[in-house]
């Protein structure tokens, strides 16, 4: 079994707080995308889970061995790196059996493991041919496969495919997600593109400041968020927020319209709601369409709502311009709340 456990996991380079008690649990077979910014930590922890930092505080277990001591070579994983690290002077056969000969495995084993990863990525055609012949998403698929070849427990990812364009990307997602589960190891993989961790992860822990502020399946980090940072950083447009006053009784005014929201303490609430969950209607909250953007079928249309930007993807079939008044409505069910002091969800 695979499961890997960090516990308090803190990382810091000199005066600088690269990670702050990080608590996070992987299940075997689990495919775990860490989704940040760039200096949020997730490059960090990452490496202190491979073995190639060491945590300043706190520990890492893989399966039922603390590893956090042990050098990389001895934790059972397996690494692919965004820049490929495909040898241009071996084959690919060569390439992916490297890390076996390192092994000293016996030439027939290292055959067999060789073609069945190759097999898996597609790529058994191209074992006698050198890297420099290959295009990128070949060596990409050569640095995975060597991955596999060493049958990891686990295998750690670094955006491994940032350097692809957006239709190999794609291809190379789909491949990469079934080539996972069917190898059954566990997976950590790291990005800063929120639709390849939404496309590819069974959970998703988005990291901020050196923080995991929440760590969930992709459909709750994108219905659910549990601050303001995860809903503005996940969707594509976020979420768009307006202040809300208290009128009691679960009532509150956002931009003159009253709204049924939670029985929550205080005067203010952060109204926060995904642009596709507005739609026109008679009564609602006044908009003046600023820019509308057809999208094929929809319209993005980017509105003032009392001096704030708010974004709506409407039906392509409505007619609206630039200038023009529009009302519009919530769906129901889809309204977050923020704590304005806190950022946290209220409900």
């Amino acid at each position: 079994m695979a499961e890997i456990k960090i516990k308090n996991v803190a990382k810091r380079f000199g005066s600088y707080q690269a990670l702050r008690s990080i608590d996070l649990t992987i299940a075997d077979q689990e495919f775990m995308v860490l989704l940040g910014a760039s200096g949020c930590g997730k490059t960090t922890l990452l490496r202190i889970v491979a073995g190639l930092d060491a945590p300043t505080e706190g520990e890492v277990w893989i399966g039922d061995r603390r590893v956090d001591h042990l050098p990389p070579r001895d934790r059972g994983i397996a690494m692919v790196f965004q820049n490929y690290a495909v040898f241009p002077h071996l084959t690919v056969f060569d390439n992916i059996g490297f890390g076996l000969r390192m092994h000293k495995l016996p030439n027939e084993e290292v055959a067999r493991r060789v073609e069945r990863t190759a097999s898996l990525m597609h790529i058994d055609q191209l074992l006698q041919r050198y890297s420099g012949e290959l295009s990128g998403g070949q060596r990409q698929r050569v640095a995975v496969a060597r991955a596999l070849a060493m049958e990891p427990d686990v295998i750690l990812m670094d955006e491994p495919l940032s350097n692809l364009d957006a239709l190999l990307r794609l291809e190379m997602r789909a491949e990469l997600k079934g080539v996972l589960a069917e190898s059954k190891t566990t997976a950590i993989y790291v990005t800063h593109d929120q639709v390849e961790a939404m496309s590819l992860a069974d959970r998703i822990s988005v990291m901020n400041g050196g923080l995991i502020v929440q760590a969930a399946t992709p459909v709750e980090v994108y219905r659910n968020p549990a601050e303001r940072f995860v809903a503005s950083f996940i969707g594509n447009p976020p979420m768009n927020f307006l202040p809300a006053q208290n009128e009691g009784e679960g009532k509150w005014r956002v931009a003159g319209h009253s709204v049924d929201g939670p029985n929550a303490g205080g005067d203010e609430l952060v109204f926060a709601i995904r642009p596709e969950d507005m739609h026109p209607s008679a009564t609602g909250i006044q908009a003046t369409a600023k820019v509308v953007e057809p999208l094929g079928p929809h319209l993005l249309v980017t509105c003032d709502i009392e001096g704030a930007m708010f974004r709506a993807v409407l039906d392509s079939d409505m007619s609206i311009r630039a200038g023009e008044a529009i009302t519009l409505a919530p769906q129901a069910g889809r309204i977050r709340w923020f704590d304005p002091q806190t950022s946290r969800a209220v409900a």
